[in-house]
Order: structure tokens, then C-alpha cells, then sequence
């Protein structure tokens, strides 16, 4: 007795499959970009304008009372659109006989344009030996250099360094300025961690093998790929030390003056009564860092920039 079965339903081998679904696309949110970057909104614009004007406007007002006199800075509501004192307020101050401003602006120059040439070559040297040279003792001397960013030298050394300076018979003199400045640790932590990233291996090797030297390689290979890195540290160190005031207040006399120290000697001895005279003074001061960034600031934006990107 036979049973009849059904037939099975085969499907050919060659048949085609069904097309796989496009992956869905997943919805944007309000504000965030494909790329997982932040659009700006309109409350976000409006909050970096008001932190642009809050940051600018101490500076617009200390030009316009620069050229102004001391009762437009003392009279409600302040004065806000500049005057026409500014060439008779640079003329008094520049000619005066009891701050010299010009002296200090000479020493400012001469103190900063060192240090800041000396800490951007020595930080590349630096950096460029912990990041691709293999040494021993290596880890010991990093380690140095972050204990040194984490304790404020500056402060906590200013005793014996001045003692130094007294043994050495360098009191009111530029050196006693320049030494204590001319390396930095900060400097150095930043090359290495840039030329690890900017720098490959790769290129070292390659230029070893075509008989370049530590020197040749630095020189030749590692400058031109830190020069955003340089840049960014040159302007720091610039601003840094052209601010400074302690230590040139305790090792230098009225004599021999930085900027700042004539901007104190001036505030306090010839115009203290007169905030115009004392302003302009301020406005001249920052003349040099401000021309800095408007040369600059493209290239420091991209250094900073592509240091993230890396």
C-alpha cells in the first residue's frame, strides 16, 4: 500500500537573494552635526558675544580714558567715545624726567626677545629628546620636568635666587632678569607631547639611514614640523614674561626699569592724581603683545588647532 507525499517546494540554487534594507538614517538632533560636532544656536551665538564684549570692552575703556582726563574716568555715566588727548597724554609721559618710560620698554624688549628665544630652542631640544631619543635616565628626568610644573618654583625659590644674585653682584642688572627665566618646564612637556604626534618615527629612521645626524634631524626634520608648537609656546613666554613684575620689582631699581616697573613708578610717584596719564602708560604697554597677535594669531590658531586635530 503506497502513501502519495506532497512534492517538496525546492528553490533553485541560482535564484536571487532578496537586496539587503539600507541601514536607517538615524535622525539629527536639534544643534549636532553629522560629524558629531556642535552647531553654534542662536543662544549659543548670543553667549559668545556677550563674553567678546565683556572681555574687550576694560581694554576699549582704557583707551578712551587714555584719551580723555581723569574727571571723564571719575563722572557718572563713564565716559564711553574717545577724546582728543591722546597725542598731548603720550608727549607728558614720554617726556617726563622722573619715570622713563622709554628705558623701560628698551629693557622689556631686550629681557623678553632673550627668554623667549631661549625657552622656544631649548623646549624643542628638549622635546625632541624625550619624545624620539632613547636614553637611559629618561623617565627620571620627565618626571623632573612635571614636578617642576607642579611646584611654584617662582615663588618658593625667590629667597635663595635673590640671594644668588647678591653673590654673584647682579642686582640691577638685566641678567638677574634673564637667568631665572631662560628654561621652562611647561615648554618642554609641550614639544614632547607635540612631536610625538607631529614627527613620525618613520622619518627618523629614514633620515638616520641616509646619514643624518641627531643634529641634522632636529634641525632639518623636527623644526619645520613644530613651528605651529613654537609659535604658540613664543607668544606665551613673550606675554608671560613681559608682564612680569615681582622679580623685577626686587632685583631691579627706578634706575634700570622694565616696563611694567615704569608703569608702577609712574602710577605712584608722577600721576597718581591723573588715572589718564597712568592709563596711557597701560595703552603704550600693551602695544607690543597686541601687534604680536594680529601678526600671529592665524598662525597660533592653527597651531592650537592642529595639536587637537593630532
Amino acid at each position: 500500500m503506497s502513501t502519495a507525499t506532497a512534492p517538496r517546494s525546492t528553490v533553485p540554487a541560482s535564484a536571487p537573494k532578496r537586496p539587503a534594507k539600507p541601514p536607517r538614517k538615524k535622525k539629527r538632533k536639534e544643534g549636532i552635526e553629522s560629524e558629531g560636532v556642535f552647531a553654534p544656536t542662536m543662544m549659543t551665538r548670543i553667549g559668545l558675544i556677550g563674553v567678546a564684549i565683556l572681555s574687550v570692552f576694560p581694554l576699549y575703556w582704557m583707551f578712551v580714558i587714555a584719551t580723555r582726563s581723569t574727571s571723564d574716568a571719575a563722572g557718572f555715566p563713564p565716559a564711553l567715545l574717545p577724546g582728543g588727548n591722546l597725542g598731548e597724554h603720550v608727549r607728558t609721559v614720554f617726556s617726563h624726567p622722573e619715570a622713563d618710560l622709554l628705558l623701560g620698554l628698551r629693557n622689556s624688549f631686550i629681557v623678553t626677545g632673550t627668554v623667549t628665544l631661549s625657552v622656544v630652542l631649548i623646549s624643542t631640544l628638549g622635546g625632541f629628546a624625550f619624545a624620539k631619543l632613547k636614553f637611559r635616565g629618561s623617565k627620571i628626568l620627565m618626571g623632573t620636568v612635571l614636578f617642576s610644573m607642579m611646584v611654584p618654583l617662582q615663588q618658593l625659590g625667590m629667597v635663595p635666587l635673590f640671594m644668588i644674585m647678591v653673590e654673584l653682584e647682579w642686582l640691577d642688572t638685566l641678567q638677574a632678569v634673564i637667568l631665572p627665566f631662560l628654561v621652562n618646564g611647561f615648554g618642554m612637556f609641550l614639544m614632547r607631547q607635540y612631536c610625538e604626534q607631529a614627527v613620525p618615527d618613520e622619518i627618523i629612521e629614514a633620515a638616520r639611514i641616509d646619514g643624518a645626524t641627531t643634529f641634522g634631524i632636529w634641525w632639518r626634520i623636527v623644526l619645520p614640523a613644530l613651528r605651529p608648537a613654537m609659535v604658540v609656546l613664543g607668544l606665551l613666554t613673550f606675554m608671560l614674561n613681559w608682564n612680569e613684575f615681582i622679580w623685577p620689582f626686587m632685583v631691579l631699581s627706578d634706575e634700570n626699569p622694565t616696563v611694567q616697573l615704569a608703569i608702577r613708578q609712574a602710577s605712584t610717584a608722577m600721576f597718581a592724581a591723573d588715572m589718564s596719564l597712568v592709563f596711557t602708560c597701560t595703552l603704550i604697554s600693551i602695544i607690543p603683545v597686541a601687534i604680536l597677535f594680529v601678526v600671529f594669531g592665524r598662525q597660533i590658531v592653527h597651531g592650537i588647532m592642529e595639536g587637537s586635530g593630532k
